[in-house]
C-alpha cells in the first residue's frame, strides 16, 4: 500500500517560478522535466542535481531532485534533498508528502509523523504511527482512513493490528500495576481460555470474584468456560446468576438458554432463549438455539426460528445445522418431501465446507 501512496504523491507539480532565477537553472530544470517525462530518471537526477548546485537556495531543484529520486524508488537518496526542499520553504506540503513516504519506507516512522501530520495524509500517518509504537494514536487516525475507504484490505489489516497492539498495551500496564486485582485476575482467565486451558481460566475467574463480586462480566465469561468444559451445571450457576443481576442482558439470556437446552430443559431453555430474542432480535445463533428447544414442543414456532436462521445466513455452517434441525422437525411430522430438501441443502453446504483446503 505504501509504494501506492507514492507513486500516487509523486503526481504532485511542485511551483517552479521564474523568480530570481538564471537561464541556466531555468534550462536545467526544464531539461529534468523533459527527461523526468521521458521516465529517463537518470538524466532527470542529473540535470535537477546540477540545478542545486548551481542555486543551493532554489526549493524546486531540491524537490525535483527528490521526487525524481522517489519515482526511481531510491528512497534514501531522496530523503536528504526533500529535508533541503521543506528547510527552504516550510510551506511545501508535497515536500513533506514526499518526505514523509521516503522516511517511513526506510524505517524512521517517528521521523515521518510530523510531515503527514502538515498533509492529513491519515493512512500513512496511522502506518508510521503503529511502526512507531503509539498504536492508540495509530487506531485513531487509521478509523479515519478507513471511514474514507471502508473497502481497502490494506488499512483494515493495519487498523486490526494496531487495535491489537492497543490491547496489548493497555493489558501489559494493567497486569504491570494492578496484578492482585480482579481485572488482572479476568484478563489472565481470558488469555487462558482463548489458549484452551479451561482448569486455569476458571481458577483466575474465581480468584476475581472476592475481590470484585459487582462485575457481572466474571460469571459471564467462567460460565462459558464452564460450557467449553461440557460442564452444565456449573455454568448453568453462573450464567443464571448474571441473567439475576442483569435482566436486561440478551447475551445472559441467550448463554443460558443454551445450557439449559444441552441439559434437556426444554420449556427452560425456551423461555430464556424468547427472552433473549426479545432483548435482541434476530441473532441467528439465538434463533437456533430456540428453534432446537422447540422442536417437540412447538414445531411451527421452531421452523419459524430455523427458517429465520437460513435466511439470514445463506450458506454458512449455522444454516447447515439448521437445514438439519429443520428435516428433523419436518420428518417427525410425516412431511418427507420437504424432509429431503432440507436434507439436501444441509448435504450442499457440507460439501461447500468440504471442498475448501484444510490448513494444518
Amino acid at each position: 500500500m505504501i509504494h501506492v501512496l507514492i507513486l500516487l504523491c509523486t503526481l504532485w507539480q511542485a511551483p517552479v517560478t521564474q523568480d530570481s532565477f538564471t537561464p541556466e537553472v531555468l534550462n536545467l530544470l526544464q531539461s529534468g522535466v523533459n527527461a523526468k517525462n521521458r521516465n529517463d530518471l537518470d538524466e532527470a537526477i542529473s540535470a535537477f542535481r546540477k540545478a542545486t548546485d548551481v542555486a543551493p537556495g532554489a526549493t524546486v531543484a531540491f524537490f525535483r531532485l527528490g521526487e525524481a529520486y522517489m519515482r526511481k524508488r531510491d528512497y534514501a537518496a531522496a530523503i536528504p534533498p526533500l529535508k533541503r526542499a521543506v528547510e527552504l520553504s516550510p510551506d511545501l506540503l508535497p515536500a513533506h508528502q514526499l518526505l514523509g513516504f521516503a522516511l517511513l519506507t526506510q524505517g524512521y516512522a517517528a521521523e515521518a509523523i510530523p510531515h503527514f501530520e502538515l498533509v492529513h495524509e491519515y493512512a500513512v500517518l496511522g502506518i508510521a504511527q503503529l511502526q512507531a509504537g503509539q498504536p492508540a494514536e495509530a487506531v485513531a487516525n487509521l478509523q479515519a482512513a478507513v471511514a474514507k475507504s471502508p473497502n481497502d484490505p490494506d488499512l483494515l489489516y493495519y487498523l486490526s493490528r494496531a487495535a491489537v497492539e492497543q490491547s496489548s498495551q493497555s493489558l501489559d500496564k494493567l497486569l504491570s500495576n494492578f496484578p492482585d486485582s480482579a481485572r488482572a485476575h479476568g484478563a489472565k482467565g481470558r488469555t487462558f481460555y482463548q489458549m484452551k486451558m479451561y482448569p486455569e481460566a476458571a481458577v483466575e475467574y474465581e480468584k476475581g470474584f472476592p475481590l470484585r463480586s459487582d462485575l457481572p462480566e466474571l460469571r459471564l465469561e467462567l460460565g462459558q468456560i464452564y460450557s467449553a468444559s461440557s460442564d452444565w451445571v456449573k455454568a448453568e450457576q453462573e450464567f443464571r446468576a448474571e441473567t439475576q443481576s442483569q435482566p436486561g442482558n440478551a447475551e445472559a439470556a441467550y448463554r443460558l438458554g443454551d445450557v439449559l437446552l444441552q441439559q434437556g430443559k426444554m420449556q427452560e431453555a425456551a423461555e430464556e432463549l424468547r427472552r433473549s430474542n426479545e432483548l435482541r432480535p434476530d441473532m441467528p445463533e439465538t434463533l437456533y438455539s430456540l428453534g432446537k428447544a422447540l422442536a417437540v414442543a412447538d414445531p411451527a414456532q421452531a421452523e419459524r426460528a430455523l427458517n429465520r436462521v437460513v435466511a439470514m445466513e445463506k450458506d454458512t455452517l449455522l444454516a447447515g445445522s439448521a437445514y438439519l434441525a429443520l428435516a428433523a422437525i419436518q420428518r417427525k411430522q410425516g412431511k418427507t418431501e420437504l424432509a429431503a430438501k432440507e436434507m439436501q441443502e444441509y448435504r450442499r453446504i457440507q460439501d461447500l465446507y468440504s471442498l475448501q483446503p484444510r490448513h494444518p
